[in-house]
This record gives C-alpha cells, sequence and structure tokens, in this order.
C-alpha cells in the first residue's frame, strides 16, 4: 500500500479487537446523554443513540425507569444500540467504537458493523407521557436505521480518527473522503443509480476485438442464439445481485437485433453524467457528457431513445464530443477510459487508440477536473489496454490499480503516488487484471453505504488480504458469475455499469 496519510489512518484500526472492549460501568445511566449521539437527520423528532451500562439480550416494552430518567434535554426518541451475534459472555462494543458524530446529520460508522457476524441492532423508544420511554421499533439494523433517519454515514476503518479528521477540518489533518462527503465538504464518489442494458442482442464483437485482447472468439449476434441465451441468464443474476440483494437503483434497457449493437451491454463507454458539485466543485451543474466510438457499432450504441430519455433526467448541460468519429477519426469512449476521482477532481486515463490525449486534455478542462494523470499500460500478452477500467478503479476511500502494467517507471511512481495520496490502495498483479480484478465499481447500496460490485471470477481472483483491505471501506463485495460476458465480450461487471448522478 501506499506510504501515506490514508493508509496510516486505515492501518491504524487493524489492531482493534471487537471481542475485546471493557464492559461499560453500570452506575453510568447520569452520564447517558454525554455518551450517547443525537441524530438530527431529516424532519425526524430528535433521537438520542445509545448503549445500555449493561448488555441488553432483546428489545423491552419500554425503557427502565432508571435510563428513561437519565434521558433530558430534548430528545423525543432513543435508539439503543445492542449486538446481534455477539457470544453471551463477551463484552459488548462501546458505543463510540462503531459510531461517531462528525457534525449536523453526518455520521462515521466503523467498517466492521458490515460483517455479518458483527452486526448491530437497534431498538427505538419514543417518549411518553410522564417521561417514560415506550417500544416503538425493535431489531433494525444500525446502518439501515440511520439511513432511515437521513443520516449521512462515512463508512471508516476507524471511526475516533474520522471523528478527529472532521473536527480539524480547517487544518492539515488528513481528512479521508468518506468524511469528507458525509460532511458535504466534498461531492459523492459513488452513486445508488446505474443503467445496464441487458445483453439481449449480444454476440462476439469482431469490430471491437482488434484491440481487446481480453476477447475469446465466439458466434456473431444470429437469432435462436444459444450464446445469448447464456450470456443473459448470467446477467440476470448480476442484475438480481445490485438490485435485490445490494439495493442499487437499477434502470434496465434491452437492445434488439435489429440495432446492430453486440457490444450494447457495455453502456458506460458511450455516454457517463456528472452531478453539480464534483470534482471539488469543479462541476458546476448538472452535466450529460456523450463519447466519440471507434467501432461504429459501438457508436450505434447511441440510440436516440435513449439519449432523450438522459436528456429529461434534469442534466442542464450537455457535453457532446462525437464529432470526433468523423472529423479527425478521435476517438475518447466514456469511463472506459476515464478512471475519476470524483471526489478531488483526479480523472486518470491510460492512453490508448480508444484514449486520444488532446479529447483527454479537453475532457478535463470543460468538465472542470483539477488533474489529469496519463499514462500507458499493456496487459502480459504485450498489448495496450484497450480501456483504464480494466487495470484500475477508484471507490471513496480505496483504490485498486495494477501498477505493474505501467511500463515507464516515472508514470508508474506518479500513478501510485497520487493514488495513495487520498486512497488506500490495492495492488494487483497483471494476472488478477486478466481476471477483471480491476474492472469493478463501487455504488451506493440501499442503506446509504458503498459496495464493491464485480465479477465471480474477480472476487475469487482477489487474495483474503486484499479483500480484507477492500472491507475497510465498503459495506460488501458484491459479486455474480458472468464468465461468458466477461470471456466473449472481454469487460466486466464495472463496464456493464453506467453511473447516474
Amino acid at each position: 500500500f501506499g506510504q501515506s496519510g490514508v493508509a496510516a489512518w486505515a492501518a491504524a484500526s487493524l489492531g482493534r479487537a471487537f471481542s475485546s472492549l471493557p464492559e461499560p460501568v453500570p452506575h453510568a445511566t447520569a452520564a447517558l446523554e454525554e455518551i450517547g449521539i443525537t441524530l438530527r437527520g431529516g424532519h425526524e423528532d430528535e433521537t438520542l443513540l445509545i448503549t445500555l451500562p449493561q448488555r441488553p439480550f432483546a428489545a423491552t416494552a419500554s425503557l427502565p425507569d432508571e435510563v428513561a430518567k437519565s434521558v433530558a434535554g430534548t430528545a423525543k426518541r432513543v435508539a439503543v444500540v445492542r449486538p446481534a451475534f455477539l457470544p453471551y459472555d463477551q463484552a459488548q462494543p462501546h458505543l463510540t467504537e462503531v459510531v461517531a458524530s462528525l457534525g449536523p446529520s453526518a455520521v462515521a460508522l466503523a467498517a466492521h458493523t458490515q460483517q455479518p457476524a458483527q452486526r448491530l441492532l437497534v431498538d427505538e423508544y419514543a417518549r411518553g407521557h410522564g417521561g417514560s420511554f415506550a417500544l416503538q421499533a425493535p431489531a433494525a439494523e444500525l446502518a439501515a436505521y440511520l439511513n432511515r433517519k437521513s443520516m449521512r454515514v462515512a463508512l471508516v476503518p476507524d471511526v475516533a480518527a474520522a471523528a478527529a479528521a472532521a473536527g480539524s477540518s480547517g487544518s492539515r489533518t488528513f481528512m479521508p473522503n468518506s468524511v469528507a462527503a458525509a460532511t458535504k465538504l466534498r461531492s459523492m464518489q459513488s452513486s445508488n443509480s446505474v443503467l445496464m442494458v441487458a445483453p439481449t442482442a449480444f454476440g462476439f464483437n469482431e469490430q471491437a476485438a482488434q484491440d481487446n485482447s481480453f476477447m475469446h472468439a465466439a458466434e456473431k449476434p444470429q437469432q435462436h442464439s444459444s450464446l445469448t441465451a447464456q450470456v443473459c441468464a448470467e446477467f440476470a443474476e448480476l442484475h438480481r445481485q445490485l438490485a435485490d440483494v445490494a439495493g442499487v437503483n437499477v434502470k434496465l434497457f434491452q437492445h434488439h437485433l435489429s440495432h446492430g449493437t453486440p457490444d450494447a451491454v457495455f453502456p458506460n463507454n458511450w455516454f457517463s453524467t456528472h452531478g453539480a458539485g464534483e470534482a471539488a466543485g469543479g462541476v458546476s451543474q448538472p452535466t450529460l457528457v456523450l463519447y466519440p466510438m471507434k467501432c461504429p457499432n459501438r457508436a450505434a450504441e447511441r440510440r436516440p431513445e435513449v439519449i432523450q430519455v438522459l436528456r429529461q433526467a434534469g442534466y442542464e448541460r450537455v457535453v457532446d464530443m462525437t464529432g470526433h468519429e468523423q472529423h479527425d477519426k478521435a476517438y475518447f469512449e466514456g469511463t472506459g477510459v476515464l478512471v475519476l476521482d470524483r471526489v478531488n477532481g483526479v480523472a486518470y486515463v491510460a492512453l490508448s487508440e480508444r484514449a486520444d490525449r488532446g479529447l483527454a486534455e479537453q475532457w478535463v478542462s470543460s468538465l472542470g477536473y483539477k488533474e489529469l494523470v496519463t499514462f500507458s499500460s499493456a496487459d502480459c500478452r504485450g498489448k495496450p489496454v484497450y480501456h483504464t477500467n480494466v487495470m484500475m478503479a477508484i471507490g471513496t476511500d480505496v483504490a485498486v490499480v495494477c501498477a505493474d502494467s505501467v511500463p515507464d517507471a516515472k508514470e508508474r511512481q506518479h500513478l501510485l503516488s497520487k493514488l495513495s495520496s487520498s486512497h488506500e490502495v490495492v495492488q494487483i498483479s497483471s494476472a488478477q487484471m486478466d481476471a477483471l480484478c480491476g474492472n469493478v465499481l463501487e455504488l451506493q447500496g440501499g442503506k446509504g453505504l458503498p459496495v464493491m460490485a464485480m465479477s465471480s471470477q474477480a472476487y475469487h481472483a482477489f487474495t483474503p488480504e486484499q479483500r480484507s483491505v477492500m472491507r475497510r471501506h465498503v459495506a460488501e463485495l458484491v459479486h455474480a458469475p458472468i464468465d461468458t460476458l466477461e470471456r466473449v465480450g472481454g469487460g466486466g461487471v464495472r463496464c456493464a455499469l453506467a453511473e447516474l448522478f
């Protein structure tokens, strides 16, 4: 990992043992408001989040009188946190080890609470007449509860460090991107909404195979295709994992053989969207960008009816770069060639036939990004990497990169230095890049926490240690087997996801 502020901050949490925390002293009910966290999200009544002095093993019909009497102030609700699966003879965690206030309507949440055995539950009680608190809703999962309370949550490996960083926003103290986003100092890196195109007329694309060495020849698009049926079945499971399991909002489209678009399943190449405030404020208004594509049958993916739907979604500005296809035969294929640090405004581009340097510079200037990092990248067969997003990915606080694919030492060092200045970096090998470990994408799940989407091939190609690093920054590693699409189409899960901001 890069030796930087983010790496040191993330590594500091490794020695903390969830099960070894001391039991709170049972006399401290008078101090509940001092050690609790006040939640003021949205228009909800003020809620006091606490752990009880003695570990509860169930919700109760009402708060114990001695606890209720200790809740003064304006809190109309009390939310009691308790462990879901911790053995009975182990001490419950201190609240300050799992949640910390980051300011109005924002909290830091320890990433380990999203591991199944370390889940936390919340029992909510409402103040009634006479100062008593009656049970309103038992056993909500903590992250889901915070999301329902309209709290902005930074998922972090160390909540104390995150709170300290939030309290030092004016100093030189390193602030994780997740904390900056939760406190509204920066925009979000990832989205809860994506556009996907089901591979309903998928087939081997000879045009794209000319410079995509990840592809393997198979049957072309045709009627009654067993290949299309197989890919659709795999893709349906990916859709289920994203939409039903992870809670991602998926806008699903399809395509027909008559469209002549065998690779339509990869929509992120022909358009991208950008919210106001992205790139540390560089993007001034909601923006839709349309991109020039190298292959004619990929340019055909820009179907007018889909573009019209995108235009109606509220993007005030449209940047149309498609004229370069004819004017100067220059290409720039969307977030295939662009891997973006949307929080800090850094665009990473591996130059190739599909990623023109001049268009990269034009894009950065037009969108208001702060910096462009370019380099050359080659796969394990010595061929240029056709899209940047197969060799690297950027999440809120974690990045994945195959630095070995960058042959130039200065370019490689600059790439790693820039990434590690703001992210914990997971370095993958060329063989792992071949398994599409670089082709992953952070999304916002249904609980308002980041998840990392990938194929099952990529998931199993990551080492346990690498998966552990990612889990310090995301709630879940969401994956599905799309082996046929990866083998024939030469792209993975990230390629199949077009983010909607």
